[in-house]
């Protein structure tokens, strides 16, 4: 996430009701989700973007985690989701998401 999307997200956010928002990940791997995870929740954390020491405290979830895959309709993410799932370290990244909500 550059700074740029960080700053377009922190208007958004701002100028909205938060308790109605949700992120949903499609990040590719453990390590971003990780990122990009923190930073709409407790703020980026590498201090450099609009996101500094500004914690959203979004809910997040990936479009690989079972609960997301189930509110979708089963033909659509079999044909848009599904071949992700074979490329895509779904343990790691639901691994990193547990660990995040966990903080």
């Amino acid at each position: 996430m550059d700074l740029e999307e960080q700053g377009t997200i922190k208007r958004v956010v701002e100028g909205s009701e938060r308790s109605r928002m949700v992120v949903l990940l499609g990040t590719p791997n453990k390590g971003s989700t990780t990122m990009i995870a923190l930073t709409l929740t407790q703020g980026d954390p590498s201090y450099a973007g609009p996101l500094a020491g500004v914690p959203l405290g979004l809910p997040i979830h990936h479009i690989l985690e079972p609960e997301v895959r189930e509110a979708i309709p089963a033909d659509v993410y079999a044909r848009e989701i599904g071949p992700l799932e074979f490329v895509l370290d779904a343990t790691g990244i639901s691994a990193a998401l547990k660990d995040v909500r966990a903080r």
